[in-house]
């Protein structure tokens, strides 16, 4: 069993660490504080320590106020390490809006966030050995549109035609860990079905017995800028590639699956 060194524990980064550790991995993560028990990313010295240490690296910490955290500081040290493996999750975001057309790893990087294009460029050139993954939107448990509908902050948007993918925490720990013995490169790790937001919202109220949202304009809809950059691109994203190489596929292919394992 390997050593992987995560840095930023976050929602899908601490579930990837409990597969792996379940499976006899020494995990250690890096966190902006050091709580429970991770390393506190500012702590350079017991950082670069676990680096040297390290059997494999990933990252999943996107960029902050325009450059690569992770980079910037420990860029040189993760090029240089022994590690025989590096991962970092990158976001689908990079490929721009396609119009709802298909798109896979051999698109161009068009993305509205510079900076999130960069650090996926940077990292692919980092090194020989990195495997660079790009999701989409991300659910699961705790973090899904089961939760948006019980709260009352689900919205169903008139937007005909827009179409979205997305990935489900536990598919995107298990692609992660197809890689480890799979060729280095960049992969989409994507569900098989992308569809419209608001199907996800019908089948999730429908699953909940909750009212449907009323169908609104996107100013109707009151949401924040974030949001609507969301509904701003409109793509679907092609997993072939990692069924491929990896040999992996999505153990929850669309989100009917994906809902019922979050519920």
């Amino acid at each position: 069993m390997g050593q992987m060194l995560i840095f930023g524990m976050g929602y899908a980064a601490s579930h990837l660490a409990g597969r792996l550790r379940a499976r006899g991995w020494e995990v250690t993560g890096t966190t902006r504080d050091g709580r429970d028990g991770s390393l506190a990313f500012g702590n350079h010295g017991a950082v670069l320590t676990a680096l040297r240490s390290a059997t494999h690296i990933l990252s999943s910490v996107p960029p902050v106020d325009g450059e690569d955290p992770v980079l910037a500081r420990y860029g040189e040290a993760v090029a240089l390490t022994p590690a025989t493996w590096v991962g970092y999750l990158s976001s689908t975001g990079v490929y721009g809006d396609t119009g709802g057309a298909w798109v896979d790893e051999s698109a161009s990087i068009k993305g509205r966030r510079l900076d999130r294009n960069a650090a996926d460029a940077a990292w692919q050139v980092l090194r020989s050995d990195v495997r660079v993954f790009r999701l989409p939107g991300i659910y699961g448990p705790g973090r899904s549109i089961l939760e948006r509908i019980v709260e009352g902050r689900a919205h169903r948007i008139n937007l005909p035609g827009q179409v979205f993918s997305r990935i489900h925490i536990d598919d995107i720990a298990g692609g992660v860990i197809a890689s480890l013995r799979g060729p280095a490169g960049v992969y989409n790790l994507a569900d098989d079905e992308p569809c419209h937001q608001n199907r996800l919202v019908e089948w999730g109220s429908a699953m909940l017995g909750a009212p449907l949202p009323p169908l609104q304009s996107l100013d109707e809809a009151g949401l924040s800028s974030a949001a609507r950059a969301f509904y701003s691109e409109n793509r679907r994203v092609a997993n072939g590639k990692a069924k491929r190489l990896l040999g992996w596929s999505p153990r929850y292919p669309s989100f009917r699956e994906g809902l019922a394992a979050s519920a």
